[in-house]
């Protein structure tokens, strides 16, 4: 009798232990450690480098290299520190149109520390008035809310945030309602 119960055993245990082992390999295959989660600063390089592939992103690329956008972006950075700052730079309007087939709304052309930008407004109606009445060879104070640039420009692009020509204010940007 003990034979058979030993007969009956002995495959009983190699069996389970084949099983056993078999299911380790298939969780060993299955547990692969979860990819880490991408930081913020991480996940927006990666978009910029799936940004830069497309076609868009290859002109970007190009236009930065080119001498307009090396150009652009020198006169950009100049101005950057105004920007941050929030300080008064002097300006004198150059003209009372931008240049064609731009899709920025309200602006002027305007010279800052000999460079030509364009600055542009986000105005009320109300405050359309007093802007309209600039002319070409104004002298005016502005403070900028942002600098950017754009490959269809040949020019920075400085939103305005204050404008003053002979000590009176005739422009400040009115925060959108909401934040920023």
């Amino acid at each position: 009798m003990k034979k058979v119960i030993y007969a009956l055993i002995v495959p009983l245990v190699v069996a389970s232990g084949l099983v056993f082992a078999n299911r380790e390999i298939k969780n060993e295959n299955v547990e692969k450690p979860a990819p880490k989660p991408l930081s913020a600063a991480e996940a927006k390089t990666e978009a910029i480098k799936q940004w830069e592939s497309t076609p868009g992103g290859i002109a970007y690329k190009k236009w930065t290299a080119s001498p307009e956008g090396k150009k652009v972006l020198t006169t950009a950075a100049k101005i950057s520190r105004h920007i941050v700052d929030a300080t008064s730079m002097e300006a004198v309007v150059t003209s009372l149109s931008l240049p064609p087939g731009s899709r920025l709304g309200f602006g002027v052309m305007v010279r800052i520390e000999g460079d030509d930008y364009i600055l542009n407004f986000t105005p009320e109606k109300s405050q359309l008035e007093p802007l309209r009445s600039l002319k070409v060879n104004d002298k005016i104070i502005i403070r900028g809310h942002a600098v950017s640039h754009a490959p269809k420009y040949s020019y920075a692009i400085v939103t305005g945030a204050y404008v003053e020509r002979d000590g009176k204010m005739i422009y400040k940007r009115i925060p959108p309602k909401g934040g920023c």
